[in-house]
Protein backbone atom coordinates (compact mmCIF):
# COMPACT_ATOMS: atom_id res chain seq x y z
CA UNK A 1 0.00 0.00 0.00
CA UNK A 2 2.24 2.34 0.87
CA UNK A 3 4.53 1.63 -2.88
CA UNK A 4 1.66 2.28 -4.88
CA UNK A 5 0.68 5.69 -2.35
CA UNK A 6 4.38 6.70 -3.05
CA UNK A 7 3.24 6.33 -7.15
CA UNK A 8 0.48 8.02 -6.71
CA UNK A 9 1.89 10.65 -4.68
CA UNK A 10 4.87 10.91 -7.83
CA UNK A 11 2.31 10.93 -10.35
CA UNK A 12 0.21 13.87 -9.05
CA UNK A 13 3.71 15.58 -8.37
CA UNK A 14 4.56 15.60 -12.06
CA UNK A 15 0.89 15.87 -13.75
CA UNK A 16 1.25 19.13 -11.41
CA UNK A 17 4.16 20.41 -13.01
CA UNK A 18 2.95 19.49 -16.64
CA UNK A 19 0.22 21.64 -16.00
CA UNK A 20 2.08 24.16 -15.29
CA UNK A 21 4.44 23.75 -18.28
CA UNK A 22 1.83 23.26 -20.90
CA UNK A 23 0.46 26.98 -20.80
CA UNK A 24 4.50 28.03 -21.03
CA UNK A 25 4.67 25.50 -23.99
CA UNK A 26 1.54 26.45 -25.73
CA UNK A 27 2.62 30.64 -25.99
CA UNK A 28 6.22 29.46 -26.87
CA UNK A 29 4.77 27.36 -30.04
CA UNK A 30 2.58 29.82 -30.63
CA UNK A 31 5.31 32.79 -30.83
CA UNK A 32 7.48 30.86 -33.59
CA UNK A 33 4.41 30.20 -35.19
CA UNK A 34 3.68 34.26 -35.10
CA UNK A 35 7.38 34.79 -35.71
CA UNK A 36 7.60 32.48 -38.58
CA UNK A 37 4.44 34.05 -40.33
CA UNK A 38 5.79 37.44 -39.59
CA UNK A 39 8.97 37.19 -40.81
CA UNK A 40 9.95 39.05 -43.59
CA UNK A 41 10.86 37.25 -47.32
CA UNK A 42 14.13 37.69 -48.35
CA UNK A 43 14.58 38.55 -51.58
CA UNK A 44 17.54 37.33 -53.66
CA UNK A 45 17.83 39.14 -57.04
CA UNK A 46 19.84 37.82 -59.90
CA UNK A 47 20.87 39.35 -63.08
CA UNK A 48 22.94 38.41 -66.24
CA UNK A 49 24.26 40.36 -69.09
CA UNK A 50 23.23 39.95 -72.68
CA UNK A 51 21.51 36.75 -72.16
CA UNK A 52 18.70 35.36 -74.04
CA UNK A 53 16.56 32.41 -72.88
CA UNK A 54 19.46 30.21 -74.02
CA UNK A 55 19.33 27.59 -71.39
CA UNK A 56 18.03 24.07 -70.22
CA UNK A 57 15.47 25.46 -68.46
CA UNK A 58 14.33 26.47 -71.47
CA UNK A 59 14.15 23.60 -73.47
CA UNK A 60 17.53 24.46 -75.26
CA UNK A 61 19.69 21.37 -76.32
CA UNK A 62 23.13 20.93 -74.87
CA UNK A 63 23.79 23.75 -73.13
CA UNK A 64 24.68 22.79 -69.85
CA UNK A 65 22.70 25.34 -66.92
CA UNK A 66 22.23 23.13 -64.43
CA UNK A 67 21.81 25.42 -61.45
CA UNK A 68 19.64 28.00 -62.87
CA UNK A 69 17.89 24.92 -64.03
CA UNK A 70 17.28 24.11 -60.54
CA UNK A 71 15.67 27.36 -59.44
CA UNK A 72 13.35 26.57 -62.45
CA UNK A 73 12.72 23.40 -61.15
CA UNK A 74 10.81 25.33 -58.04
CA UNK A 75 9.51 28.51 -59.50
CA UNK A 76 7.60 30.14 -62.39
CA UNK A 77 9.37 30.64 -65.58
CA UNK A 78 8.23 33.07 -67.77
CA UNK A 79 8.13 31.88 -71.30
CA UNK A 80 7.10 35.25 -72.77
CA UNK A 81 8.81 37.77 -70.78
CA UNK A 82 10.02 41.03 -72.87
CA UNK A 83 12.87 43.69 -72.12
CA UNK A 84 12.00 47.13 -72.63
CA UNK A 85 14.50 47.90 -75.08
CA UNK A 86 17.19 45.82 -76.40
CA UNK A 87 20.24 48.20 -74.81
CA UNK A 88 21.63 47.64 -70.82
CA UNK A 89 21.43 51.17 -69.37
CA UNK A 90 17.52 51.40 -70.43
CA UNK A 91 16.29 48.19 -69.94
CA UNK A 92 17.80 48.39 -65.99
CA UNK A 93 16.81 51.38 -65.51
CA UNK A 94 13.45 50.66 -66.63
CA UNK A 95 13.02 47.56 -64.70
CA UNK A 96 14.58 49.34 -61.36
CA UNK A 97 12.18 51.83 -61.83
CA UNK A 98 8.94 50.32 -62.65
CA UNK A 99 8.80 52.79 -65.46
CA UNK A 100 9.16 52.23 -69.41
CA UNK A 101 11.66 54.25 -71.14
CA UNK A 102 9.00 56.31 -72.50
CA UNK A 103 8.88 57.75 -69.05
CA UNK A 104 11.97 57.53 -67.48
CA UNK A 105 13.93 59.45 -70.88
CA UNK A 106 16.76 56.69 -70.75
CA UNK A 107 17.36 55.85 -73.77
CA UNK A 108 21.21 55.06 -73.66
CA UNK A 109 23.84 53.36 -71.53
CA UNK A 110 25.23 57.45 -70.65
CA UNK A 111 22.00 58.53 -69.23
CA UNK A 112 21.26 58.59 -65.48
CA UNK A 113 17.61 58.79 -64.56
CA UNK A 114 18.32 60.77 -61.42
CA UNK A 115 19.96 63.47 -63.82
CA UNK A 116 16.68 63.75 -65.41
CA UNK A 117 14.38 62.76 -62.29
CA UNK A 118 16.08 63.10 -58.67
CA UNK A 119 12.79 61.74 -57.21
CA UNK A 120 12.64 58.64 -58.32
CA UNK A 121 12.45 56.02 -56.09
CA UNK A 122 14.35 52.28 -57.46
CA UNK A 123 13.29 49.00 -56.50
CA UNK A 124 15.85 48.04 -54.12
CA UNK A 125 15.92 51.53 -52.76
CA UNK A 126 11.80 50.93 -51.52
CA UNK A 127 12.79 47.86 -50.15
CA UNK A 128 15.26 49.73 -48.14
CA UNK A 129 12.98 52.28 -47.35
CA UNK A 130 10.58 49.27 -45.83
CA UNK A 131 12.78 47.98 -43.21
CA UNK A 132 15.32 45.61 -45.66
CA UNK A 133 19.05 45.90 -46.03
CA UNK A 134 19.68 46.03 -49.59
CA UNK A 135 23.30 44.46 -51.15
CA UNK A 136 24.38 44.76 -54.12
CA UNK A 137 27.35 42.36 -55.95
CA UNK A 138 28.58 43.17 -59.58
CA UNK A 139 26.88 44.87 -61.88
CA UNK A 140 22.89 45.90 -61.54
CA UNK A 141 22.89 49.43 -62.93
CA UNK A 142 24.98 50.41 -65.90
CA UNK A 143 28.96 50.72 -65.68
CA UNK A 144 29.29 53.68 -63.86
CA UNK A 145 26.08 54.22 -63.04
CA UNK A 146 25.56 52.79 -59.78
CA UNK A 147 22.82 54.28 -57.50
CA UNK A 148 24.54 54.71 -54.28
CA UNK A 149 21.39 55.56 -52.15
CA UNK A 150 19.62 52.61 -53.28
CA UNK A 151 21.98 50.12 -51.16
CA UNK A 152 22.52 49.91 -47.86
CA UNK A 153 26.15 48.36 -48.02
CA UNK A 154 27.53 47.37 -51.94
CA UNK A 155 26.61 50.62 -53.63
CA UNK A 156 29.20 52.84 -55.86
CA UNK A 157 29.51 56.26 -56.32
CA UNK A 158 27.80 57.47 -59.92
CA UNK A 159 30.24 58.67 -62.50
CA UNK A 160 30.63 62.18 -62.36
CA UNK A 161 30.74 62.61 -66.42
CA UNK A 162 27.53 61.34 -66.05
CA UNK A 163 25.39 63.24 -63.29
CA UNK A 164 27.45 66.66 -64.12
CA UNK A 165 26.30 66.66 -68.23
CA UNK A 166 25.60 69.64 -69.57
CA UNK A 167 27.43 71.99 -66.65
CA UNK A 168 29.31 74.20 -68.95
CA UNK A 169 32.19 74.34 -66.13
CA UNK A 170 32.66 70.83 -65.19
CA UNK A 171 35.73 69.47 -66.34
CA UNK A 172 35.65 65.40 -66.59
CA UNK A 173 37.09 63.02 -64.64
CA UNK A 174 38.27 59.46 -65.63
CA UNK A 175 35.91 57.06 -64.84
CA UNK A 176 36.19 55.65 -61.46
CA UNK A 177 33.82 52.71 -61.80
CA UNK A 178 33.73 52.07 -65.60
CA UNK A 179 31.66 48.76 -67.11
CA UNK A 180 33.17 45.53 -65.91
CA UNK A 181 33.40 44.38 -69.83
CA UNK A 182 35.17 47.50 -71.08
CA UNK A 183 37.86 47.08 -68.13
CA UNK A 184 37.74 43.25 -69.45
CA UNK A 185 38.32 44.12 -72.81
CA UNK A 186 41.33 46.65 -72.24
CA UNK A 187 43.06 44.35 -70.02
CA UNK A 188 42.07 40.94 -71.77
CA UNK A 189 46.75 40.23 -71.28
CA UNK A 190 46.78 41.03 -68.23
CA UNK A 191 45.65 38.85 -63.85
CA UNK A 192 45.16 35.48 -65.35
CA UNK A 193 43.41 35.73 -68.55
CA UNK A 194 44.61 34.20 -71.87
CA UNK A 195 42.85 35.07 -75.12
CA UNK A 196 42.40 32.14 -77.93
CA UNK A 197 42.41 32.39 -81.56
CA UNK A 198 39.79 34.72 -81.88
CA UNK A 199 40.06 38.83 -80.81
CA UNK A 200 36.86 37.88 -79.33
CA UNK A 201 36.90 35.10 -76.97
CA UNK A 202 38.81 35.13 -73.72
CA UNK A 203 40.01 31.84 -71.93
CA UNK A 204 40.37 32.33 -67.90
CA UNK A 205 42.81 29.97 -66.14
CA UNK A 206 42.08 28.35 -63.01
CA UNK A 207 38.31 28.04 -62.20
CA UNK A 208 38.05 31.73 -62.78
CA UNK A 209 38.52 33.34 -59.62
CA UNK A 210 40.48 36.53 -60.86
CA UNK A 211 37.07 37.48 -63.05
CA UNK A 212 34.55 39.94 -61.99
CA UNK A 213 31.68 37.31 -62.16
CA UNK A 214 33.54 34.91 -60.00
CA UNK A 215 34.48 37.74 -57.55
CA UNK A 216 30.68 38.90 -57.48
CA UNK A 217 29.49 35.22 -56.43
CA UNK A 218 32.39 35.58 -53.72
CA UNK A 219 31.10 38.93 -51.90
CA UNK A 220 27.31 37.81 -52.13
CA UNK A 221 28.11 34.59 -50.15
CA UNK A 222 29.47 36.70 -47.94
CA UNK A 223 26.68 39.21 -47.61
CA UNK A 224 24.31 36.21 -47.01
CA UNK A 225 26.25 35.36 -44.07
CA UNK A 226 26.60 38.93 -42.78
CA UNK A 227 23.30 39.09 -42.95
CA UNK A 228 21.34 36.14 -42.48
CA UNK A 229 19.30 37.13 -39.26
CA UNK A 230 17.94 39.82 -41.31
CA UNK A 231 15.39 40.69 -44.09
CA UNK A 232 17.56 41.36 -47.17
CA UNK A 233 17.50 42.30 -50.79
CA UNK A 234 20.43 40.96 -52.27
CA UNK A 235 21.16 41.98 -56.01
CA UNK A 236 23.93 39.77 -57.38
CA UNK A 237 24.59 40.81 -61.25
CA UNK A 238 26.99 38.99 -63.34
CA UNK A 239 28.06 40.12 -66.83
CA UNK A 240 28.30 36.78 -68.24
CA UNK A 241 27.72 36.13 -71.28
CA UNK A 242 27.79 39.84 -72.36
CA UNK A 243 31.05 40.19 -75.04
CA UNK A 244 33.74 39.44 -75.15
CA UNK A 245 32.54 35.49 -74.71
CA UNK A 246 34.72 34.46 -71.23
CA UNK A 247 34.79 31.40 -69.71
CA UNK A 248 38.14 28.94 -67.92
CA UNK A 249 38.70 25.81 -70.60
CA UNK A 250 36.75 23.59 -68.77
CA UNK A 251 33.45 25.35 -69.47
CA UNK A 252 34.43 25.22 -73.27
CA UNK A 253 35.25 21.41 -72.94
CA UNK A 254 31.66 21.09 -72.41
CA UNK A 255 30.88 21.62 -75.72
CA UNK A 256 31.86 19.84 -78.91
CA UNK A 257 32.05 22.64 -81.65
CA UNK A 258 30.56 20.53 -84.49
CA UNK A 259 27.60 20.15 -83.23
CA UNK A 260 26.42 23.75 -81.58
CA UNK A 261 23.59 24.82 -84.12
CA UNK A 262 22.96 27.65 -86.31
CA UNK A 263 19.46 29.79 -86.42
CA UNK A 264 17.00 28.83 -89.06
CA UNK A 265 17.67 32.00 -90.65
CA UNK A 266 21.72 32.59 -90.66
CA UNK A 267 23.38 34.95 -92.66
CA UNK A 268 27.12 36.06 -92.13
CA UNK A 269 26.75 39.70 -92.31
CA UNK A 270 23.82 41.54 -90.60
CA UNK A 271 21.02 42.36 -92.92
CA UNK A 272 16.99 42.85 -92.85
CA UNK A 273 14.87 39.95 -94.64
CA UNK A 274 13.84 41.26 -98.47
CA UNK A 275 10.09 41.98 -96.84
CA UNK A 276 11.20 44.06 -93.68
CA UNK A 277 12.31 47.41 -93.54
CA UNK A 278 16.16 48.07 -93.97
CA UNK A 279 15.88 49.67 -90.47
CA UNK A 280 15.00 47.03 -88.86
CA UNK A 281 18.84 45.25 -88.76
CA UNK A 282 21.82 47.33 -88.23
CA UNK A 283 24.46 46.76 -90.77
CA UNK A 284 27.15 46.89 -88.43
CA UNK A 285 27.83 44.39 -85.57
CA UNK A 286 28.13 45.92 -82.32
CA UNK A 287 29.40 43.06 -79.88
CA UNK A 288 30.37 40.03 -82.07
CA UNK A 289 32.08 40.15 -85.57
CA UNK A 290 32.77 43.70 -84.97
CA UNK A 291 33.56 45.30 -88.73
CA UNK A 292 34.05 41.76 -90.34
CA UNK A 293 31.88 39.04 -91.78
CA UNK A 294 31.64 35.56 -90.11
CA UNK A 295 31.24 32.10 -91.49
CA UNK A 296 29.28 29.17 -90.31
CA UNK A 297 32.59 27.26 -88.71
CA UNK A 298 33.49 30.91 -87.36
CA UNK A 299 29.43 31.13 -85.88
CA UNK A 300 29.72 27.83 -84.70
CA UNK A 301 33.04 28.59 -82.36
CA UNK A 302 31.72 31.95 -80.95
CA UNK A 303 28.40 30.41 -80.54
CA UNK A 304 29.98 27.86 -77.80
CA UNK A 305 32.13 30.39 -76.71
CA UNK A 306 28.62 31.99 -75.88
CA UNK A 307 27.66 28.95 -74.10
CA UNK A 308 30.62 28.34 -72.67
CA UNK A 309 30.33 31.87 -71.00
CA UNK A 310 26.59 31.00 -69.54
CA UNK A 311 27.70 27.68 -68.08
CA UNK A 312 30.54 30.06 -66.25
CA UNK A 313 27.83 32.16 -65.01
CA UNK A 314 25.53 29.37 -63.97
CA UNK A 315 28.04 27.70 -61.90
CA UNK A 316 28.76 31.46 -60.43
CA UNK A 317 24.70 31.22 -59.33
CA UNK A 318 25.55 27.58 -57.89
CA UNK A 319 27.78 29.00 -55.55
CA UNK A 320 25.23 31.61 -54.17
CA UNK A 321 22.45 29.14 -54.17
CA UNK A 322 25.02 26.81 -52.01
CA UNK A 323 25.46 30.13 -49.62
CA UNK A 324 21.22 30.36 -49.46
CA UNK A 325 20.87 26.51 -48.81
CA UNK A 326 23.99 26.21 -46.40
CA UNK A 327 22.25 29.20 -43.97
CA UNK A 328 18.96 28.01 -43.87
CA UNK A 329 17.66 30.86 -45.71
CA UNK A 330 16.01 28.59 -48.85
CA UNK A 331 12.84 28.11 -47.32
CA UNK A 332 12.73 32.29 -46.72
CA UNK A 333 14.05 33.86 -49.85
CA UNK A 334 12.68 34.36 -52.93
CA UNK A 335 14.89 34.06 -55.83
CA UNK A 336 14.40 35.99 -59.25
CA UNK A 337 16.75 35.21 -62.27
CA UNK A 338 16.44 37.82 -65.30
CA UNK A 339 18.36 38.62 -68.16
CA UNK A 340 18.19 42.19 -68.99
CA UNK A 341 17.26 42.26 -73.23
CA UNK A 342 17.63 39.52 -76.20
CA UNK A 343 20.55 38.80 -78.16
CA UNK A 344 21.06 37.66 -81.74
CA UNK A 345 23.62 34.75 -81.95
CA UNK A 346 23.83 34.87 -86.03
CA UNK A 347 20.16 35.16 -86.57
CA UNK A 348 19.42 37.35 -89.54
CA UNK A 349 23.56 37.65 -89.69
CA UNK A 350 23.37 39.85 -86.31
CA UNK A 351 25.49 39.25 -83.95
CA UNK A 352 24.38 41.59 -81.09
CA UNK A 353 21.57 43.25 -79.15
CA UNK A 354 21.42 46.67 -80.25
CA UNK A 355 18.75 48.68 -82.02
CA UNK A 356 16.69 44.87 -82.66
CA UNK A 357 13.26 45.32 -82.21
CA UNK A 358 12.42 41.28 -83.01
CA UNK A 359 11.72 39.09 -80.71
CA UNK A 360 15.06 37.22 -80.72
CA UNK A 361 16.34 40.96 -79.33
CA UNK A 362 13.69 41.52 -77.03
CA UNK A 363 12.49 38.18 -75.10
CA UNK A 364 14.17 37.82 -71.91
CA UNK A 365 14.77 34.64 -69.37
CA UNK A 366 12.92 35.26 -66.23
CA UNK A 367 12.05 32.76 -63.09
CA UNK A 368 10.49 33.54 -59.76
CA UNK A 369 11.11 30.96 -57.51
CA UNK A 370 8.89 31.63 -54.17
CA UNK A 371 9.71 29.04 -50.96
CA UNK A 372 8.07 25.62 -50.67
CA UNK A 373 6.44 26.06 -54.26
CA UNK A 374 6.63 24.10 -57.27
CA UNK A 375 8.19 24.33 -61.07
CA UNK A 376 5.60 26.07 -63.15
CA UNK A 377 5.23 27.70 -66.53
CA UNK A 378 3.70 30.79 -67.73
CA UNK A 379 2.97 31.68 -71.44
CA UNK A 380 1.20 34.88 -70.51
CA UNK A 381 3.11 38.35 -72.15
CA UNK A 382 5.21 39.70 -69.04
CA UNK A 383 7.46 42.32 -69.14
CA UNK A 384 10.65 43.18 -67.19
CA UNK A 385 8.66 46.59 -66.00
CA UNK A 386 6.75 44.23 -63.72
CA UNK A 387 9.37 42.80 -61.54
CA UNK A 388 8.86 46.18 -59.28
CA UNK A 389 5.27 45.50 -58.14
CA UNK A 390 5.94 42.08 -58.28
CA UNK A 391 8.29 41.90 -55.43
CA UNK A 392 6.30 44.49 -53.41
CA UNK A 393 3.47 42.54 -53.31
CA UNK A 394 5.49 39.29 -52.55
CA UNK A 395 6.83 40.48 -50.01
CA UNK A 396 3.63 42.13 -48.53
CA UNK A 397 4.55 45.58 -48.67
CA UNK A 398 2.70 49.04 -49.62
CA UNK A 399 1.83 48.87 -53.27
CA UNK A 400 4.37 51.79 -54.53
CA UNK A 401 3.75 54.77 -56.22
CA UNK A 402 4.80 56.00 -59.77
CA UNK A 403 5.11 52.29 -61.15
CA UNK A 404 3.75 50.99 -64.68
CA UNK A 405 4.68 47.54 -64.25
CA UNK A 406 1.63 44.67 -63.19
CA UNK A 407 2.10 42.76 -60.39
CA UNK A 408 2.15 39.16 -61.57
CA UNK A 409 1.67 37.89 -58.15
CA UNK A 410 -1.76 37.11 -59.73
CA UNK A 411 0.14 34.35 -62.84
CA UNK A 412 2.12 33.09 -59.83
CA UNK A 413 -0.18 32.39 -57.41
CA UNK A 414 -2.85 31.15 -60.29
CA UNK A 415 -0.55 29.93 -63.69
CA UNK A 416 -4.00 29.61 -66.02
CA UNK A 417 -5.01 33.40 -64.66
CA UNK A 418 -6.58 35.42 -67.29
CA UNK A 419 -3.97 37.50 -68.49
CA UNK A 420 -4.26 39.96 -71.78
CA UNK A 421 -1.99 42.52 -71.14
CA UNK A 422 0.54 43.15 -73.86
CA UNK A 423 4.30 43.98 -73.66
CA UNK A 424 5.97 47.50 -74.76
CA UNK A 425 9.45 47.98 -75.98
CA UNK A 426 11.09 50.98 -77.72
CA UNK A 427 14.70 51.70 -79.20
CA UNK A 428 16.25 54.89 -81.05
CA UNK A 429 18.35 54.36 -83.85
CA UNK A 430 20.11 56.71 -86.65
CA UNK A 431 17.76 59.51 -85.31
CA UNK A 432 14.85 57.14 -85.83
CA UNK A 433 12.21 56.06 -82.74
CA UNK A 434 11.29 52.39 -82.93
CA UNK A 435 8.21 51.28 -81.54
CA UNK A 436 6.92 47.22 -80.46
CA UNK A 437 4.03 45.94 -78.83
CA UNK A 438 3.91 42.46 -78.14
CA UNK A 439 0.67 40.49 -77.56
CA UNK A 440 -0.75 36.57 -77.15
CA UNK A 441 -0.51 36.17 -81.11
CA UNK A 442 1.11 39.34 -83.20
CA UNK A 443 3.89 41.62 -83.12
CA UNK A 444 3.90 44.77 -84.16
CA UNK A 445 7.10 47.31 -84.81
CA UNK A 446 7.02 50.37 -86.03
CA UNK A 447 9.83 53.09 -86.73
CA UNK A 448 8.68 57.09 -87.02
CA UNK A 449 4.85 56.22 -86.27
CA UNK A 450 5.42 53.74 -89.77
CA UNK A 451 7.38 56.58 -91.46
CA UNK A 452 10.33 54.87 -91.78
CA UNK A 453 8.91 51.35 -92.44
CA UNK A 454 6.75 48.61 -90.01
CA UNK A 455 6.85 44.95 -89.02
CA UNK A 456 4.27 42.33 -87.92
CA UNK A 457 4.47 38.85 -87.52
CA UNK A 458 1.80 35.86 -86.44
CA UNK A 459 4.22 34.44 -83.56
CA UNK A 460 2.49 31.43 -83.20
CA UNK A 461 2.86 30.41 -87.36
CA UNK A 462 6.09 32.09 -87.50
CA UNK A 463 8.17 32.22 -84.52
CA UNK A 464 11.44 33.16 -86.37
CA UNK A 465 10.19 35.84 -88.01
CA UNK A 466 10.71 35.08 -91.62
CA UNK A 467 7.59 36.76 -93.11
CA UNK A 468 6.40 40.56 -92.86
CA UNK A 469 3.00 40.42 -93.01
CA UNK A 470 2.77 44.40 -92.35
CA UNK A 471 1.97 45.38 -96.16
CA UNK A 472 -0.30 42.46 -96.76
CA UNK A 473 -4.03 43.65 -97.41
CA UNK A 474 -5.53 40.81 -95.09
CA UNK A 475 -3.95 42.09 -92.43
CA UNK A 476 -4.91 45.79 -92.74
CA UNK A 477 -7.36 45.23 -90.18
CA UNK A 478 -5.38 43.60 -87.68
CA UNK A 479 -2.19 46.59 -88.51
CA UNK A 480 -4.67 49.34 -87.44
CA UNK A 481 -5.79 47.50 -84.20
CA UNK A 482 -1.29 46.84 -82.81
CA UNK A 483 -1.38 50.64 -83.71
CA UNK A 484 -4.09 51.81 -81.31
CA UNK A 485 -2.48 49.48 -78.91
CA UNK A 486 0.97 50.92 -79.45
CA UNK A 487 -0.19 54.43 -78.75
CA UNK A 488 -1.34 53.28 -75.32
CA UNK A 489 2.15 53.15 -73.98
CA UNK A 490 2.64 54.66 -71.00
CA UNK A 491 4.61 58.39 -71.29
CA UNK A 492 5.72 61.12 -69.60
CA UNK A 493 4.05 64.52 -70.27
Amino acid sequence: MKSMSRKLVAVSVFLSFLLTLLPNLAVTVFAQKRSKMNKKYNVLFIASDDLRPELGAYGVAGIKTPNIDKIAARGMRFDRAYAQYPVCNPSRTSLLTGRYPTETKVINNNDYFRRIDPSTVTLPQYFRNNGYITLRSGKIYHGGIDDEISWTEGGEPTDPNITERGNPNFKPKPVANPDPDDEEKANAQGAGIKKSNSDRIIVLEGDGEKHGDYKAATRAVSFIEKYKDQPFFLAVGFVKPHSPPTAPKKFFDLYDVNTIPLPIDFGTTPKALPDAPEISIAPRNADLFIGRESTPELSREMKRAYWASVSFMDAQVGRVMDALEKNGLKENTIIVFWGDHGYHLGEKGKWSKAYSLYEVGLRVPLIIAMPNEKGESSRQIVELVDLYPTLAELCGLPKPDKVSGNSLAPIIKKPNKSWNLPAYSVTEYRKSFGKSVRTKKFHYVEWDEGKSGAMLFETEKDPHELKNLANDPKYAKTVAEMKKLLAKMPASN
